[in-house]
């Protein structure tokens, strides 16, 4: 297949592994760069060779550009997307999809009209880690699934991050922000998500900034800090989630499934890598498995990749948008269980995403 060119808008933190990705996967060039603070965008493109350097309109009106890659804030997620698609790209965002529910669909709809693909951050799930995970339990190490557990806690980014005060609005906090992970690891390992049940709290109303040059300022906090619920699968596992921003310390598992005939340690989802221990039902001691499947260093961009080979092939992608869709639809579930105090059946579904081959791509 020729290569495709892809159009990168939002310079942040978060680019520099994405601008790296063409050296890993080579079927695709980045063309351009775009923010909204273009000497950003120009000191992004000259540490990485590249040759444009576009307004956001420019970026996604040029007909040159094949794909656009979203990196922006998660307001801007859908914005952004939307115009993509409405000239003919495909597009690929990080996570999440978008910050409302309503947004998520209307991109998933309107780009099915379009004939464009979306794809949609997290990729972790395509490392060597979570990948040996997914042949573990094919393979029936543990015997059938039964039950999982995920947990992410913490004390919140406002300690280290120079600009925290997004973290702590809508569409972000640990549910929005590290739940993707967590989330879309559990749908690959178990399948789709069928009914939430959930609480929910902010635990404390105001936080500080740490570090940087907005230190010792002030943030209200909008979104929810604390949350846990449980999840039905629908080949009926039942899994917990907990994630918080309001927590100093805790001795907990990443994740782990439970299964007939024993239990699996799942590495962290925000990595590609390990480790992974296994523990089955007549074991006397946790077993490290070894990882043989590659793309176990920071490998940002392999979703980005298998779309674009996707394109080509005229086939499914793995990090897809129904994916994106289907977690942004537990996330928003977890949220509306905890303030209406019911369940929350889930509508959308999505396939689990069929592994990576050993020798890829």
């Amino acid at each position: 297949m020729s290569k495709l060119k892809v159009g990168v808008v939002g310079c942040g933190n978060i680019s520099d592994i994405y601008l790296e990705s063409p050296h890993k996967f080579p079927f695709f060039d980045v063309a351009a760069v775009a923010d909204l603070d273009l000497e950003r965008a120009k000191a992004k493109a000259e540490k990485h060779s590249v040759l444009r350097v576009l307004s956001v309109d420019q970026l996604i009106s040029d007909p040159e550009i094949d794909v656009v890659l979203n990196l922006t804030i998660p307001a801007a997620h859908y914005s952004v997307c939307a115009a993509a698609i409405e000239h003919g790209k495909h597009v690929y965002v990080e996570k999440p999809l978008s910050i409302t529910l309503e947004e998520g669909r209307s991109l998933i709809s309107t780009a099915a009209k379009q004939g464009v693909k979306v794809g949609c951050a997290p990729d972790t799930f395509l490392g060597g880690g979570l990948q040996t995970c997914r042949q573990l339990i094919d393979e029936g190490k543990i015997g059938t699934p039964v039950a999982a557990a995920g947990f992410m806690l913490g004390h919140g980014p406002e300690g280290w991050h120079p600009d925290p005060e997004f973290f702590y609005k809508v569409g972000a906090g640990p549910l929005f922000d590290m739940g993707p992970y967590y989330l879309t690891a559990m749908v690959f390992l178990l399948g789709p998500i069928r009914a939430v049940s959930a609480m929910s709290r902010i635990s404390f109303p105001e936080r500080e900034v740490g570090s940087g040059p907005k230190k010792g300022e002030k943030i209200t906090v909008d979104t929810p800090t604390h949350i846990t619920g449980s999840m039905e699968f629908a080949g009926g596992q039942i899994g917990t989630l907990a994630v918080s921003f309001d927590l100093w310390h805790a001795q907990v598992p990443r994740i782990e499934i439970y299964g007939s005939e024993g239990t699996l340690s799942v590495p962290d989802p925000n990595t590609f890598g390990g480790p992974i221990t296994v523990k089955t039902a007549t074991g006397e001691e946790w077993e490290e498995v070894k990882i043989e499947r590659p793309y176990t260093e920071n490998s940002r961009g392999i979703g980005l990749a298998d779309m674009i080979q996707a394109i080509g092939e005229n086939r499914d992608h793995r990090a897809s948008g129904d994916l994106g869709l289907h977690t942004l639809e537990t996330m928003h579930a977890f949220l509306t269980s905890s303030a209406s105090r019911r369940y929350c059946d889930i509508k959308s579904t999505v396939s689990r995403p069929e592994p990576l081959p050993m020798i890829w791509p």
